[in-house]
């Protein structure tokens, strides 16, 4: 007709590039001449590619209806797709929230707090055995130090006893000297008694004699000089051998006694000396196996004590490395929101670009529908519809969609 050779041409042309699970969006309008070219959108969504190709149509006074129809049909089916693809995109959403609940290692489907009550009895087993383990270290320790004073009391004791056998064998030499001396002493006293009873024989024999000469012999009375009286020089005789028998008697009575005595007073001496050097021996002994049992018990209390401080800095590492894993595994899992934050405020970001975009081509759209063909008051209304109905489209390694208003 007139009014189609005498079209003018018009070309608009709007884009936008996005990213929708890997892939782009692209909607174009192209008029050229009385030729019109429908919306071409191109997009992805999980590795799906969706496609609404471009198709002419000739507008004239009398044609106009039916590419316009044409193009009303392209835009229904291309929103039929856009349904699809959100139902799909529903369904990946409903999967990737099925799995990550059932792969989640915080996943609230697993409850161990049933196990929690056996930990726990595990833990009063094993700090049971732990301290019957150190009340057994203990007794085998008190064990170890009972033995050991009793070995040293034993040789205590033996020591004392192989003193006492010396001393005991020391005093019997002393014994057996005094008792030397004191056969001496009485086999001196025998003698000089045999050689008293001796001379008292002879003196008798002698006196015997001499009174027997007297009495056999006759009386001559002579005028001379007086003769010596015998009988008193013989008794000055037997009293000077009795006097030097009875000092010599008293002589050794007196030296046995003095020797005796002083005998007696040097093992006194030295038997006080001995008592004394065996009681402070055995003070001194006593003092020393104290102090040994002190020592012993100061030693074995301090490797209990250095054990016990090991067994608590052991736990204590133990506890310090298992919180210090959990602070770690808690900052990689805190890194891990951050990233996801930054991730999903990024995608936020390109959502709103995406949907600032496409407003911009549903209202270019739409200028291209109200051009002067007002009278499809139908294709006008549906595109409107469809432009309101177009809400989400999904982007990869995030299940959330984007709702356009």
């Amino acid at each position: 007709s007139r009014a189609t050779a005498m079209a003018t041409s018009f070309v608009s042309s709007s884009s936008t590039h996005g990213g929708g699970f890997g892939g782009s969006s692209r909607l174009s309008s192209v008029r050229t001449g009385g030729t019109y070219r429908a919306p071409s959108i191109h997009g992805g969504s999980g590795g799906r590619g969706i496609s609404v190709s471009s198709a002419r149509f000739v507008s004239s006074s009398g044609g106009g209806y039916g590419g316009l129809q044409n193009l009303n049909d392209r835009l229904a089916s291309y929103l039929d797709k856009v349904r699809a693809l959100e139902e799909a995109n529903s369904d990946l959403e409903v999967k990737i929230r099925d799995w990550y609940q059932k792969q989640a290692p915080t996943s609230p489907t697993r409850n161990y707090s049933n196990y929690y009550n056996i930990i726990e009895d595990l833990r009063d087993k094993i700090l049971a055995a732990a301290i019957d383990n150190s009340r057994v270290v203990l007794e085998i320790d008190n064990a170890r130090l009972a033995a050991d004073d009793f070995r040293l009391k034993y040789e205590n004791e033996l020591f004392l006893r192989q003193s006492v056998e010396s001393d005991i064998n020391g005093l019997r030499r002393v014994l057996d000297e005094l008792t030397l001396s004191r056969a001496d002493l009485e086999m001196n006293i025998e003698n000089l008694k045999e050689e008293l009873a001796y001379l008292k024989k002879n003196h008798e024999e002698e006196m015997k004699e001499y009174s027997n000469q007297l009495s056999g012999t006759v009386n001559v009375e002579m005028d001379a000089a007086p003769g010596i009286d015998l009988t008193r020089v013989l008794s000055e005789m037997r009293e000077q051998y009795e006097a030097l028998a009875e000092k010599n008697r008293k002589d050794a009575e007196a030296w046995f006694f003095t020797q005796t005595d002083e005998l007696n007073r040097e093992v006194a001496t030295h038997t006080q000396q001995i008592q004394t050097g065996k009681s402070e021996i055995t003070e001194l002994r006593r003092t020393l196996q104290g102090l040994e049992i002190e020592l012993q018990s100061q030693l074995s209390m301090k490797a209990g004590l250095e054990a016990n401080l090991r067994d608590t800095e052991g736990r204590y590492c133990a506890q310090l490395a298992q919180i210090q894993s959990l602070v770690t595994g808690v900052e990689e899992q805190l890194a891990e929101l951050r990233c996801d934050m930054e991730r999903q405020n990024q995608e936020h970001r390109m959502l709103m670009d995406i949907k600032s975009r496409l407003e911009q081509e549903i209202a270019t759209y739409r200028r291209l529908l109200e051009g002067p063909d007002s009278q499809y008051v139908t294709g006008r209304a549906r595109a409107g519809s469809a432009a309101g109905s177009c809400r989400q489209l999904g982007l990869p390694g995030s299940p959330r969609a984007l709702s356009h208003c």
